[in-house]
């Protein structure tokens, strides 16, 4: 997976799609990330839709945001199906992470997509925003299951390691996900405690409940 480019950081931008007056812009930053993604052999693009302008009111240009939303996932769709790439749409929290965020939850994203109407567009479910947002995972899960292109974890509210302490019982979350016949990647989008590889203890934990050696494989194949 990989990212859009966000704009211009110093304008505090992150993401173009759904942004007014950027569709030039956003439409060059894709075709910057499809030839990143082509070059590195990366199948999915997270297109991110931008914050709402500052010194606007986010109701007020709600239906506008939509509109070029889905005028610029029309296009990224047509130009990442010459590819066989998928398109990602990521809901962010805007209770404690980005206020200005333009899409917040699942149920927004979902939404969208139907308007769209393009099968190579998918959605990026990060289990640390859904949960801050809406709460109710494994419904959430089951519920959108169909549209899910990308998993991403992190404790809340501490964006830390899955076994720091927290709200979410991920040994649960990742038995869910097999029993729904997930088999796409989960990124790990969570800021490490300390020391990076220290702080997988809880991989090397569910590889061995599961039966497996570190790496993933097979204890019998071994």
């Amino acid at each position: 997976l990989l990212n859009t480019p966000p704009g211009d950081p110093e304008a505090g931008e992150l993401g173009l799609a759904a942004v007014p007056g950027r569709q030039a812009a956003f439409r060059q930053g894709l075709e910057a990330a499809v030839r990143y993604a082509r070059a590195v052999g990366c199948p999915r693009i997270h297109v991110m839709a931008g914050r709402v302008p500052v010194g606007t009111d986010r109701a007020a240009v709600a239906g506008e945001m939509e509109t070029i939303f889905i005028e610029n996932l029309r296009y990224a769709a047509d130009l990442l199906s010459q590819e066989d790439m998928i398109g990602l749409l990521e809901p962010i929290n805007n209770r404690i992470t980005d206020p200005r965020y333009y899409l917040n939850t699942p149920h927004q994203a979902a939404a969208i997509l139907k308007k769209v109407g393009r099968p190579n567009l998918k959605l990026q479910l990060d289990l640390f925003h859904c949960q801050i947002m809406d709460g109710n995972l494994s419904q959430n899960l089951e519920t959108y299951f169909p549209l899910i292109g990308h998993i991403q974890i992190a404790q809340v509210p501490g964006r830390h390691e899955p076994d720091s302490p927290g709200e979410l019982n991920f040994p649960y979350i990742f038995e869910l996900l097999e029993s729904l016949g997930y088999t796409g990647y989960v990124g790990c989008e969570y800021a490490p405690k300390g020391d990076t590889l220290e702080g997988l203890g809880w991989l090397r934990s569910y590889w061995e409940s599961r039966g497996l050696q570190h790496g993933g494989a097979s204890k019998a194949a071994k």
